[in-house]
């Protein structure tokens, strides 16, 4: 890799705005707040608003959307063209 043109790749706490949940991983991003993490050290913190700790995909809390019954709207709505 070239020296001076990649972005600095340090350790970064990501939390979640919902649940509270928080993790410590590796990114690029960066923040001007901070916290104190379980190992001692302080690291950078930035909130998110969803993590897989609070998508609906992975609590389980995802919605099955009835397309069936939006087609059968549309087709009362505006008849089913001819030809």
């Amino acid at each position: 890799m070239k020296k001076g043109i990649h972005p600095d790749y340090h350790p970064v706490v990501f939390q979640d705005s919902s649940t509270g949940t928080s993790f410590l991983t590796r990114s690029t991003a960066t923040s001007d707040r901070t916290v104190e993490w379980h190992d001692g050290n302080t690291y950078p913190l930035l909130v998110v608003d969803i993590t897989a700790d609070s998508h609906p995909f992975w609590t389980g809390a995802q919605r099955l959307v009835d397309t069936a019954g939006r087609v059968e709207k549309f087709n009362r709505r505006y008849g089913k063209r001819t030809r």
